[in-house]
Formats: C-alpha cells, structure tokens, sequence
C-alpha cells in the first residue's frame, strides 16, 4: 500500500474540531514529576501541523500517551506537564483534561471556540487504548470532525488511537508523519549514492530485517554497540563479559558473507573501550585492541581509533542511515563514540537520517539537531518501516471513505 490516503492539505480541516493523534512521549523528570526534560524534540515537531490547523480556524484536541501505565491512572504519567511545555513552545494556552472519554470530556468539548487547544490525559490511563477497543476508539472519535495522525514513533502500533479511530473519520497524516515517510522512503526507493549505514544499539536480531531489505542498497554498513560483539565473536575474536544473543554469532557471519558478496563495505570496531562492571563509573576502564579484550571485561563504547575509521568511511557518503547508539548512552562516561561521530556528521557533505530514542536524545544534548539532515521521531516505528513493512496506522489512514 503507498500513497493511499489523503494528505492533510486535502482534508477539509476549515473551522472544523480535530482529533490530532501525536507523540508526545518524552520524558518526565523523576525527581519532581511536574515538569518534563528538556528533551523535547517530539513536541516540537508537532508544532507545524498545529500551527497549520491554528491557521485553518480549528479546534485541536491534542491526545498522546506517555510512559507504560499498563492501563491504570498514574498521576506521575500525567499529561499536564506536557501540556504545560507545548504551551510555552507554542505560545498558547492547552488546557490539559482529566480524562480522555466520558460526559466531562464532551461537555469541554462543545464549548471550545475556534483556535482552542485542549489535551486529553494519557490514552494508557484506559487499558482498551492497547486492546485496540472498538468502543474506546469510537468515544474519541465522537469528539471530532476530522483525525489527524502525527505519532510516528507509534505507528507501528495497533492501538485503538493509531488503528481505530481512522476507520471512523475522515483522517490524513500530519505534516511530521508525512515527512518522516518521504525522508525514510527515499532512503529505500532512491538514495543519493554512495550509501551508508551505522547500525547499533543491543540486538542485532532487531536490525537484522533491516539489512534484509537495505543490504543490496548499501555501499557502506559500519556496526557499533552491543551487536557489534557478535560479529566480533564471529571473527574468532574473545569478547570477555560482553553480551550476544543465542543466534547473533550466526546473523553476525551471514552478514559478513552477504556484504561481501555484495561488495559492502562492512566495518567493524578495531578498538574499544571496556569496564569491568556494567554501570557508570566501573572500577576499571581501559581503551584496547580488538584482540585485546580480557575475559573479566565487557565492550561499552567504540575508542578513538574507531572513530577515526568510521568518519574516513562516512566522508565518502552522500546519504548516511544512523539507527542505534555506538556505545552505553545511558552511561554518559561510554557515550563519547556516538557523541563524536554525531559531531562530524554534521560537518559531512552528506544527508543524514538519524533514529532511535538513545541517538536522537544523544545529538539532542550536543544541540545539533538543526544541523543534521533529519532527526526522526520513530525508534521502532523507523526500523520496521526499513524493513519494508507497512506500518499499520498509515495503512489505517486509507480505511475511512474520506
């Protein structure tokens, strides 16, 4: 299915109230639960739609979930402070509701005036928003005229917000939706050559459909992370404590043998950073070769020579797919590697896609997002779209007879 659907600008939207489906998931400061972290580029990536249904005369009712409340009112998963933030970033008041269905929620509803804004409370708060509940995706969309689906990073869900509540109303994709579509759907159908690839994060079994379907289209494919053990194992190399999946040796060596007979330049680590604990200040940490890893340490960041090799290969590229950190982003002793590389990408003469919640938040930090190509939104919505698949709430927006 491609292209079967209504674009925003031709959905009638004029003075109408619309139901706009973002993600808004990002994250709350734990130690006060009231407001949220200045990582916001989800929020701030909503504001052309919004601006653009402000212009039309509407009525916007913002919905989104936050967090994992497994179905059950979290007060510290509230929406209010995300509310508050968009407001500040928009510079208009959002009035955060108590709820997201019921007789309160449509009594504010009818009372709002051309170019209001209301958020309703965590869509998780009710377990049939995960159910994919027909009767909870028919109250929301009773609220509305029109549905507009902004929530990229969960339009790989089948959630009644995402999949339900298009079969019910006339609906388009948002302005970030339909850009994140092109950008990545470039990436599959016609790339600007020569073309590369960092992989990273964890599981290599997450991205290994990912090189299913990209592999014949690359020129470079430059692996990090933790996958990037299993193909050191696969090497015959040791890899101390570092951890592989029960099959990564094996994924590690088909892609191995698969890029060489494609003719991919595959790149791998030549030294790394180790610890010998998994936290963020182990007692021993040490830079070593690849063939110099001791039983009793574990990979947690790629070292400077790597570095180095990465940005020779991706100076000779003209569009570069990043998903996945290069090292323990969480730790922020073992997140230089993906920090560094982020830096010199922005200095490439090479168009950037970059995803995946612990890279985009790193770039974030760094303050360079505006000088990267396209930072997406999506982390698993992202590699599932890679994979060829069709992500199930953009299907669901061709099922209404608009």
């Amino acid at each position: 299915m491609k292209d079967n659907y209504l674009r925003l600008n031709q959905l009638a939207v004029d003075g109408k109230t619309v139901l706009l489906r973002a993600d808004l998931n990002v994250p709350i400061l734990e130690t006060q639960g009231t407001s949220i972290d200045m990582i916001d580029q989800r929020l701030r990536a909503t504001i052309p739609t919004i601006d653009y249904l402000l212009s039309k005369g509407c009525k916007i009712i913002l919905c989104s979930h936050l967090g994992r409340p497994g179905g059950v009112v979290d007060p510290k998963l509230s929406m209010k402070p995300i509310a508050d933030r968009l407001s500040i970033l928009i510079n208009k008041p959002i009035k955060c509701l108590t709820g997201c269905i019921g007789p309160d929620v449509r009594t504010t509803v009818d009372t709002m005036t051309s170019g209001e804004l209301v958020m309703l409370e965590n869509l998780r708060f009710h377990p049939e928003e995960e159910k994919n509940d027909s009767e909870f995706a028919t109250e929301l969309a009773q609220l509305a005229d029109v549905f507009v689906l902004e929530a990229f990073g969960t339009a790989h869900r089948r959630h009644a917000s995402i999949v339900g509540v298009p079969k019910l109303l006339p609906s388009a994709p948002g302005i970030l939706l339909q850009s994140e579509l092109s950008m990545l759907g470039k990436v599959l159908e016609a790339p600007t050559k020569p073309l590369a690839a960092i992989l990273g994060g964890a599981k290599i079994s997450d991205k290994i459909k990912i090189l299913d379907n990209l592999l014949d289209k690359l020129d470079v494919l430059i692996i990090g992370g933790g996958m990037a053990s299993n193909f050191l194992k696969a090497k015959g190399l040791n890899i101390g404590k570092s951890l592989v999946e029960d099959d990564g040796e094996q994924l590690a060596r088909d892609i191995i043998k698969r890029s060489a007979t494609l003719n991919v330049e595959l790149s791998l680590p030549i030294d790394i950073i180790v610890g010998n604990e998994f936290k963020s200040d182990p007692e021993t940490v040490k830079t070593v070769k690849i063939d110099e890893i001791e039983d009793d340490f574990m990979i947690l960041d790629i070292g400077p020579k790597t570095i180095s090799l990465f940005l020779k290969q991706l100076s000779r590229s003209k569009t570069i797919l990043w998903n996945g950190p290069l090292g323990v982003c969480e730790f922020d002793m073992f997140s230089k590697g993906t920090k560094h590389v982020a830096k010199n990408l922005a200095s490439l003469d090479a168009f950037s896609i970059i995803g995946g919640g612990s890279t985009a938040s790193a770039i974030e930090e760094l303050g360079i997002s505006d000088q990267l190509g396209y930072i997406s939104t999506g982390g698993a919505a992202m590699l599932e779209f890679l994979e060829g698949k069709v992500l199930p709430g953009v299907a669901a927006l061709s099922q209404h007879s608009n």
